[in-house]
């Protein structure tokens, strides 16, 4: 689409939005004049960076916002019509900030292109959930969380056990008419809890996809009364909310280089490599793909979250999945650590990485998982190399001794997106909790 035809549609909008994330993912706008976007779209436009984490720096806190083009969508809701574009962040000089999470996924898509010929498509699994919007204050009470469920249907339940299905099939509809095609849409495992399934894509249109529907989600919940959630452990007892990432690597002719017709389950010497380097950095990069103190929660037996590296073949207990496929051109594998909670640039090109590495040092996988991994548990020390990071803290220690995630985060993205991740650990480490103050107050 060309500026004279985004110029005209914009003309038809309720208002022209532009997009971008912080370092920790959280969805950043700016509503901009549509007479202005054709400058806009040239040159930018100019915002504070020292009122969004991780944008400010020591040589000055101007930031500029460019709108991609490719990125434009008119988003139609029920009531408003809004142009949404998502942005490259560039420093006071002109030059992209090299603190911008998604150049990070640009970089590391045209390294992979350049040094291992390979392309990639990768598909998202969102999850999240549905609370009452006229109770929500009471979700804040520790002892009043049934009450702000919207249903209390579970797995592909139906109406009207499923309070969210008008809810998700608006969200579809909202983005179908932007040309992003979901693949599945369902009621999940939990009560109140819902998935919407998208095609796969380049990488970097995932990401951007994921910032349009998280924000697409939470305004069409908002128009049916309900808040929609993407916390990782919003309820105890309950599943958490996911963010499966697919991935499949080709070559520069899109020929799947994970199918080997002649190996073992048909899965290529390069994709075993692939796993390997997932399963021998998980740890480190952990704050990445699990960036919240509430992530660790969810990390517990038979909730669905993986809590040992490890692989296996449709093994849903396992970190790593290879998901059963009719078409061999769809050989693929899902990393089931990631949450929503994480900012989903850093959590693409982070696991491109890993497998990169993998590949490059030809590390081992070892051999699939063939039981439920909960059924093997055995550790019942704090600190096990084997398992996940149990808590942010423990994330924390591994990704300051990681080489591997300064290397390829560059230390400008990395110091600040750890300096963000220790104050968030430490803000949680000294705030008194309702809970403990009842558990303790008899000592």
């Amino acid at each position: 689409m060309d500026v004279k035809d985004i110029k005209k549609i914009v003309k038809d909008a309720d208002s022209t939005n532009l997009f971008f994330t912080d370092l920790l993912g959280r969805l950043m706008t700016l509503s901009v004049n549509p007479d202005d976007i054709s400058d806009i779209l040239e040159d930018g436009i100019g915002f504070d960076g020292s009122s969004i984490p991780g944008f400010a720096s020591i040589e000055g806190s101007d930031r500029i916002a460019k709108p991609i083009k490719d990125t434009f969508h008119l988003i139609e809701f029920k009531d408003e019509k809004i142009g949404f574009f998502m942005c490259d962040i560039y420093d006071q000089q002109n030059k992209r900030f090299l603190a911008d999470p998604r150049l990070m996924l640009e970089q590391v898509l045209t390294r992979a292109e350049k040094d291992f010929k390979a392309k990639f498509l990768a598909g998202a699994e969102h999850e999240f959930f549905l609370i009452k919007e006229d109770s929500v204050e009471e979700y804040f009470k520790s002892d009043l969380e049934e009450r702000v469920k919207s249903d209390n249907a579970g797995y592909f339940h139906i109406d009207p056990y499923d309070k969210g299905d008008k809810v998700r099939r608006e969200i579809v509809n909202v983005l179908g008419k932007t040309g992003l095609k979901f693949e599945k849409a369902h009621h999940e495992v939990s009560e109140s809890q819902h998935e919407i399934n998208i095609v796969c894509q380049n990488p970097l249109r995932v990401a951007d996809e994921t910032i349009l529907f998280h924000f697409v989600t939470r305004k069409v919940a908002a128009q049916f009364g309900y808040y929609a959630i993407f916390i990782p452990k919003p309820f105890n007892g309950q599943n958490r909310n996911a963010f499966h990432i697919h991935l499949s690597m080709s070559d520069l002719n899109m020929k799947n280089i994970f199918y080997d017709a002649n190996s073992p389950h048909s899965l290529s010497q390069t994709m075993k490599h692939f796993i390997g380097g997932l399963l021998k950095y998980a740890r480190e990069t952990s704050i990445v793909m699990a960036s919240s103190f509430n992530s660790y929660k969810a990390y517990v037996v038979e909730r669905e979250a993986p809590i040992v590296r490890s692989w296996g073949l449709t093994n849903r207990s396992c970190m790593v999945r290879i998901p059963w496929i009719k078409n061999p051109n769809a050989t693929r594998l899902e990393l089931r650590s990631p949450d929503p909670s994480g900012n989903v640039y850093l959590q693409l090109a982070t696991l491109i990485e890993m497998g990169l590495r993998g590949v490059k040092d030809k590390l081992e996988s070892g051999e699939p998982e063939s039981e439920s991994i909960y059924e093997k548990i055995k550790s019942s020390k704090v600190w096990d190399d084997n398992f996940l990071p149990k808590s942010m803290f423990e994330a924390l220690v591994e990704a300051e001794k990681s080489q591997f995630l300064k290397d390829i985060m560059g230390e400008l993205r990395y110091d600040k997106y750890m300096g963000l991740k220790i104050a968030d650990w430490e803000e949680h480490r000294t705030h008194i909790t309702v809970r403990e103050r009842s558990k303790y107050f008899d000592i």
